[in-house]
């Protein structure tokens, strides 16, 4: 026996043994896990073994993803474009961010990029 390890508990053990972690090979078992996941974070009240079995299926969700997910880049434009939509704001509420509306305007038409403070102040505010 292993000492500092604690066996798993009947209910673990029917976790696992219902869906089985293993690595994630293709879009078809990452859907499949995917859905597992939700199963589970659907149950109101989750225990510990519910919690410990999630963050397997998630690593092993973000491993895959990690390799096969590709994320487009994002130019500044399109970021404050974005985040003006996600949060309905208007150029008037980054006048906090910014010296002027033009600067905006600038950055809004790929005239001009972000420098680091701004970038910084725009993630400020979002928080």
């Amino acid at each position: 026996m292993t000492t500092g390890f604690t066996p798993p508990s009947p209910y673990y053990l029917n976790l696992i043994t219902e869906f089985a972690p293993r690595p994630i090979t293709n879009d078809a078992e990452l859907i499949t896990t995917q859905q597992r996941i939700n199963s589970i974070l659907d149950k109101k009240n989750l225990n510990q073994d519910d919690r410990d079995y999630l963050r397997v299926l998630g690593m092993l969700v973000y491993e895959y993803e990690e390799k096969n997910e590709q994320f487009p880049e994002l130019t500044d434009s399109k970021l404050l474009q974005t985040l003006m939509e996600d949060y309905d704001l208007k150029i008037s509420d980054l006048l906090e961010i910014f010296p002027q509306e033009q600067t905006i305007s600038d950055i809004l038409n790929g005239k001009r990029h972000l420098n680091s403070q701004e970038a910084f102040k725009v993630r400020s505010l979002l928080l």
